[in-house]
């Protein structure tokens, strides 16, 4: 029987890489492979792009809507079987997806392997990530670094190189000054303790303008 699995990181540690990586090994093995991303991963557009340069076109880019057990359908109409799905940035994925490509893993037996992150720059799971944490067979953990040399296990968001502890849940990354760093526990508490107190600072200026 074949598993739905769910590799997890904070940013920069390597998962659209890895996710290539797998679906390169497939392929050297005869296996067919089936790449995918969410349709609101605007990075690349139709590709899934590295932070090492290396990228691959992927054979579907989801909508919310799409279904996953109706796409296999259709590609079983044409392919005599297919070994693997492989989904970079998965924190995308609706729910009812996850729970469909859990069914395509026991019932159609065709193993599901899942990129992405766990959580926000507010630490907040995403809708898919949530799902995926607990339905799948197998969770496994990408390790990076923070700059202080510990382990990585958030994501800051940066606007302009200045860290933000609000906003929307998906901006996608390069896209109107907005970029990502990965850091520890530790640091992310002391970013955020900076941002509370830059806040505070500002609140008088604030009131001055309004009045």
């Amino acid at each position: 029987m074949a598993k739905l699995t769910f590799f997890y990181s904070a940013m920069n540690a390597g998962k659209s890489t890895m996710a290539m990586q797998v679906a390169h090994n497939y392929e050297e093995l005869n296996g067919t492979v089936l790449v995918w991303k969410p349709s609101i991963d605007t990075k690349g557009d139709d590709k899934i792009v590295s932070r090492i340069g290396i990228e691959r076109t992927v054979d579907k880019k989801l909508a919310a809507t799409d279904s996953p057990i109706e796409i296999i359908k259709e590609k079983l109409k044409t392919h005599e079987k297919i070994d693997a799905i492989i989904i970079d940035e998965s924190q995308f994925l609706a729910e009812n997806q996850v729970n469909e490509l859990y069914y395509i893993a026991k019932k159609m037996n065709i193993a599901v392997l899942c990129f992405g992150l766990r959580s926000d720059f507010t630490m907040t799971p995403f809708p898919g990530s949530a799902r995926l944490l607990a339905i799948a067979d197998g969770i496994r953990e990408i390790k990076t670094l923070c700059k202080c040399k510990n382990k990585a296990t958030q994501n800051i968001r940066l606007i302009n190189g200045m860290p933000t502890f609000e906003g929307e849940q998906v901006a996608i990354d390069g896209e109107k000054s907005i970029t990502y760093e990965s850091v520890c526990g530790n640091c992310y508490f002391d970013y955020y303790l900076d941002w509370l107190r830059t806040k505070e600072k500002q609140k008088p200026m604030l009131r001055e303008r309004k009045i």
